[in-house]
């Protein structure tokens, strides 16, 4: 399987797309300002305890008051708690950890009110990020992922994944890293780390201890609510997770995040640098990669697959519906029960690659075409489980119920990715009159005079719809032609795949959009083009 990872970085957000075989299976979008984004720590203090709730309500900064329950303060939540606190009454001296003495585990059926007080300071890590009215999810058993291992402190027991099969391996990875791990920090050996050399191991090791240690200096002269650690990039985290010998190329098209890649590729694997790329190209990065196309096609409520099936999804904070219907699909034969079995194997298909692509969490319920045979029912359900070994996030599939319903939770971590395919019309607005759609490129020719006689601009590139690309590009002497005699080749058309019919924009040389909204399309143009018939007319 051919796997690559295309990231359109923009002024505002950051989309990262992960392809395999040419197939858009993940998309993750996010603003470039975000904030409380998950593994980030915040120095945050408690707002309030919910002894009915056995959770305390935590000021990190965000509009919405974060939440900490008693389960996610950690066993080690009193050797933490000491820490924390010989940290903050010490701001001259860093005490370190690997020769702190731990305390007894706290009761796991304790009281968050025999803890935690108000107003006590707190170092917490968000495990959820905010989603709808919701504020972040906190916990206090503090861990730093790298991409053999993850580290954490207050804790001395080495975990090995259950995906390394060789018990031999397991085994010289966990002495390896009991030889070098420091005391009183724990290490989760992730899959990644199989084979590995202890040179590369230490050194992840050495800076992910590093960043707890630039933690806690942090801690000693800030104050609360504020930011200690953020995590890594969007990108540079997708890569640290999925990376793989499968991936063939990761394209970026901008500097600043190419620069991240290469340099974590060439830390983590020196010898597959070379696959981080910069993309230059004027056309858009994902229209190039056929992604804008593809994302309009399976975001929205309905979603084709083959043969004409369909899929229906709603959705609600908390959970999801999934219809599956076979649309107008020929069918193979005259056998109802293989035709439905056929159309829910691939809709199973479809439905894996949609969970993960929406990053869909919380219960979602999926309504397949009825089957009478048990043999049927178990074959599509073996084959959900299969196809949803791929996802990463952690699921629980049940078996069909006996109203041909297969219920499936799905870990959430951050807000489902909504995309909105259906277009509003950039000319009206949604009120349903426009401008004479060929005065269009009048008034496109119009912002080209302004730009280049007036604004003195040079090298931008004005993006438009794909069909007004092709109508102005149409011909030997087309009117993009003429426009580039009469301007200079001072600029450039290209076709947007992601702009509604009658839009357009413009891209400065530095990669900047150029806002020319406020000026009044439909009079200027307008006017200009009575302007023009009167000339002619005199001329005449």
């Amino acid at each position: 399987m051919r796997s690559e990872l295309i990231v359109d970085v923009q002024p505002t957000d950051i989309s990262t797309a992960l392809l395999e075989d040419g197939r858009l299976m993940s998309l993750q979008k996010e603003s470039r300002d975000v904030s409380y984004a998950v593994g980030n720590l915040y120095f945050a203090k408690v707002k309030k305890l919910m002894p009915g709730l056995n959770a305390a309500f935590v000021n990190v900064g965000h509009k919405k008051d974060a939440f900490l329950h008693y389960l996610d303060l950690g066993s080690q939540f009193s050797s933490y708690a000491e820490f924390i606190k010989s940290v903050l009454e010490n701001p001259d001296k860093r005490p370190s950890l690997s020769k702190f003495k731990l305390k007894p585990d706290i009761d796991k059926h304790g009281s968050v009110t025999d803890v935690l007080q108000q107003g006590q300071q707190l170092l917490v890590q968000i495990v959820k990020e905010p989603i709808s009215t919701k504020g972040p999810r906190l916990t206090t058993e503090i861990t730093f992922t790298g991409r053999f291992m993850v580290l954490i402190p207050f804790n001395n027991k080495i975990s090995v994944s259950q995906k390394i099969k060789n018990s031999a391996e397991k085994m010289r990875l966990r002495k390896l890293v009991e030889s070098i791990k420091p005391h009183n920090f724990g290490v989760i050996i992730r899959t990644s780390a199989e084979n590995k050399k202890a040179a590369e191991l230490n050194a992840e090791l050495k800076v992910l201890v590093k960043c707890w240690e630039d933690s806690i200096a942090k801690l000693q002269y800030t104050s609360a609510p504020s930011l200690i650690y953020e995590e890594e990039s969007r990108a540079v985290s997708v890569i640290r997770d999925i990376f793989s010998p499968e991936f063939e190329s990761i394209y970026v098209n901008n500097a600043e995040v190419y620069d991240q890649l290469h340099n974590y590729v060439s830390l983590i694997a020196p010898d597959r640098a070379d696959i981080v790329k910069i993309y230059t190209d004027d056309v858009p990065i994902f229209d190039k990669f056929n992604i804008t196309r593809q994302i309009k096609s399976s975001f929205g409520k309905t979603v084709s697959f083959k043969s004409g099936a369909y899929i229906i999804i709603e959705s609600t904070e908390a959970l999801h519906v999934i219809d599956v219907n076979s649309g107008n699909r020929s069918k193979a034969s005259t056998d109802q029960e293989s035709n439905a079995l056929d159309v829910n194997l691939l809709a199973a298909d479809e439905i894996a690659r949609q969970l993960r692509l929406r990053d869909m969490g919380g219960i979602v319920v999926v309504d397949f075409i009825d089957m009478a045979k048990n043999e049927h029912r178990q074959a599509l359900y073996d084959h959900m489980r299969e196809v949803m070994k791929k996802d990463r996030a952690r699921h629980n599939i049940l078996p069909l119920s006996k109203f041909g319903l297969m219920q499936i939770t799905r870990q959430r971590v951050r807000p489902v990715l909504d995309i909105e395919t259906a277009e509003s019309c950039p000319s009206c607005g949604g009120k349903g009159e426009v401008l004479p759609s060929l005065l269009f490129t009048d008034m496109l020719k119009d912002k080209v005079d302004y730009l280049v006689n007036s604004l003195g601009v040079k090298n931008f590139i004005m993006y438009v719809h794909p069909f007004v690309e092709a109508y102005l590009k149409k011909g030997v002497f087309s009117e993009y032609f003429k426009w580039r005699r009469e301007f200079g080749r001072k600029f450039k058309l290209m076709a947007d795949q992601s702009l509604a019919y009658l839009q357009y924009k413009v891209i400065d040389k530095d990669h900047n959009e150029i806002d020319l909204k406020e000026e009044k399309d439909t009079s200027s143009s307008s006017s200009k083009k009575e302007q023009r018939s009167r000339s002619s007319k005199h001329e005449d």
